[in-house]
């Protein structure tokens, strides 16, 4: 039983050294997370601005210029894990696929905007797939967290009291049981004086 709550308590030590680990690693991703969503706002204003300006420039049909143009997609996205504490992370990354097929696209009419529409949504979506990761990993982190500190909880307040209560019952027992003991041969060795007396 002593060999139980040794166990049960580094269990409990180091699940809540794990669910630290974690806590720390969850406040800094939300920190990325506000930091990221405020950047977002100024990114996504500034592109939908550089759209409105090559719509002007160009024209009513710049959005059927554009879609035509396009066959494959310049950005594509891959998934990578991240181990905290034993805990798989998705990471999530940009990369760009190949070269820009419309890199001359628009230079008659706007080429120049079409560059910084580019420029500008490029810069929009490596943040949009930051932030996935980041919002990914947050909820992760979140029902991982809830999980270890319902464990470290259930050891603290439940296993470890129920094992150091049953050891103390033993120890009471045997105590019990050693007086008993005691006091039966005490009786035993005074009727052995009386015999011997008699």
């Amino acid at each position: 039983m002593k060999g139980r709550l040794k166990g049960a308590q580094k269990g409990h030590s180091l699940l809540k050294k794990k669910a630290d680990a974690l806590q720390i690693r969850f406040r800094s991703i939300l920190k990325k997370i506000i930091e990221t969503k405020n950047l977002m706002g100024n990114v996504m204003r500034e592109a939908s601005f550089s759209l409105a300006e090559a719509k002007f420039t160009v024209g009513s049909d710049f959005n059927h210029i554009i879609l035509q143009n396009v066959t494959n997609a310049q950005f594509k996205v891959r998934c990578k894990k991240e181990n905290v504490a034993g805990v798989n992370l998705p990471i999530f990354e940009t990369f760009q696929n190949s070269s820009d097929a419309n890199e001359f696209a628009g230079l008659a009419r706007g080429g120049q905007q079409l560059t910084k529409i580019k420029k500008n949504y490029a810069i929009a979506i490596k943040l949009l797939v930051e932030l996935a990761s980041l919002q990914t990993s947050f909820i992760t982190l979140d029902e991982v967290i809830k999980i270890t500190n319902r464990r470290v909880n259930a050891l603290e307040y439940v296993v470890i009291p129920r094992i150091e209560r049953t050891i103390n019952y033993i120890i009471s027992e045997l105590d019990e049981m050693e007086r008993e003991e005691f006091y039966r041969l005490k009786k035993v060795q005074e009727k052995k004086k009386k015999i011997r007396a008699a």
